[in-house]
């Protein structure tokens, strides 16, 4: 387990460098150019990277060894950071006020590269739980990796600001240039036996492509997997709707300072619940698991917001943070175990490009119709006027509606996929496949 902790480590120093950064860019654009526009569009650059190159990058994990792969995200984050660092020491006077001048977008475009060539490090990490982590303790291992988030997440959040006031952008390149040269020379020290297989002389070798095709056969193998991956990614449309409105709700009850704060304290859950993760498992079949707990997070959702509270709110965004792991891991999980390991990369770079896709495509979304139908409805239009009297009115009751209605839909959407015959299919299937280390890779469609 020593370099599996230390890799985890590795990981966290990446996260919480590259997420820093990411984070900091955003507010920093907003203090240049005061345009909520241009934040905007860094949200949906982001979003349009991760779903491009998701395939691609899993290609690269499968195909090299994962040390060398999470080395090469880092050299890579670096060059795009250094480049950025370049531009901006070398600024035209008043480049970076413009929010639609083309040095200011290059710029952006090259933060967040490097941002993205951390993903990498995402869709390895959980192969090298498969690689390194007996079956039975893998559950266990991806309560650690979940953890592992949970502290960058926390991190990231408390520090991206304060460097952004101190030094502005500068510092932010200056340090994440720094860490990343110390996590990219850790990880050249490190040994991990990965078990790659050695080349047969003679033997024709499988041709190192993306292969889509390949991808979505062996996801199509698995009884149920493609329903799993979608409904994850529901989930995270759903979820979209916490990124769009879940700070103007929080806002509309305290000050920023307080808000600020407690979101920090609040991201503990996210550590609480790997290390619980870590110590119980996740039962013997993580798919209920994963269903159950979506249960009771949309449960949650259907109530933290009928109220105008803080504590309420408070209340239910622990829980909330405190269950996202068990249901990150559960997926893992059963990834782990029904994907052959020479696929597991694309596969997981798969799910990361149509699930992550969802939260900030939602974001777009559920803002505009927010502002320009919820909120009339429930400040002086017919939702003010039926329900106004106990749910209560203006642009905060509008917004705590649609918290309320997306959970509804979810409890429904949850309550389904547990009757479901894809969720029987894919338990069953878990229970009696073999570890993904004995699968072979040219595994058919039934």
């Amino acid at each position: 387990m020593a370099p599996f902790h230390q890799i985890l480590g590795n990981n966290l120093v990446a996260n919480i460098t590259n997420f820093t950064v990411w984070f900091a860019i955003t507010f920093w654009i907003f203090i240049e150019t005061q345009s909520v526009f241009a934040t905007g569009m860094i949200a949906g650059i982001y979003l349009v990277f991760t779903a491009a190159f998701g395939f691609w990058l899993g290609s690269i994990v499968d195909h090299n060894s994962k040390r060398i792969s999470m080395m090469g995200s880092s050299l890579v984050s670096f060059l795009f950071y250094a480049a950025a660092l370049g531009m901006l020491l070398t600024e035209p006077e008043g480049a970076f006020t413009d929010p639609f001048g083309p040095y200011l977008w290059v710029f952006v475009l090259l933060v967040m590269l490097g941002v993205i060539a951390g993903n990498i490090r995402s869709i390895a990490l959980p192969t090298l739980v498969t690689i390194m982590i007996p079956e039975d303790e893998r559950d266990k291992a991806n309560g650690l990796v979940g953890m592992v988030t949970g502290i960058g997440f926390l991190t990231t959040s408390v520090i991206s600001g304060f460097l952004v006031a101190w030094g502005g952008m500068w510092l932010v390149l200056v340090l994440a240039l720094g860490t990343t040269v110390l996590v990219f020379a850790h990880l050249g020290f490190l040994r991990v036996n990965e078990g790659r297989p050695v080349p047969v002389e003679g033997e024709v070798q499988p041709p190192r492509t993306v292969d889509i095709a390949g991808t979505i056969a062996i996801i199509a193998a698995v009884p149920g997997l493609f329903a799993l991956i979608f409904f994850a990614t529901f989930n995270n449309f759903l979820g979209g709707i916490f990124m769009a409105l879940l700070d103007a709700y929080g806002l509309s009850l305290v000050s920023v300072e307080i808000w600020g704060l407690l979101f920090g304290v609040l991201s503990t859950a996210f550590i609480a619940s790997g290390l619980l993760i870590s110590r119980i498992g996740l039962g013997k079949n993580p798919l209920r698991t994963l269903l159950l707990v979506n249960l009771v997070t949309w449960s949650v959702c259907c109530v933290f917001t009928l109220q105008s509270s803080i504590w309420l709110l408070t209340a239910g965004c622990f829980v909330w943070m405190f269950m996202a792991p068990f249901a990150e891991a559960a997926e893992h999980t059963t990834l782990q175990k029904v994907v052959p390991l020479e696929r597991q990369g694309r596969v997981f770079g798969f799910a990361q490009s149509v699930e992550q896709a969802a939260s900030p495509l939602t974001a777009f979304l559920i803002g505009p119709y927010t502002q320009f139908v919820v909120i009339p409805f429930m400040t002086d239009g017919q939702g003010a006027r039926s329900i106004g009297g106990w749910f209560g009115t203006g642009p905060e009751r509008g917004i705590a509606l649609v918290f309320t209605v997306a959970g509804l839909i979810g409890v429904l959407v949850t309550i389904l996929a547990l009757n479901s015959r894809p969720y029987k299919q894919l338990s069953a299937y878990y229970a009696g496949a073999p570890d993904s280390t004995e699968l072979a890779e040219d595994t058919k469609p039934a």
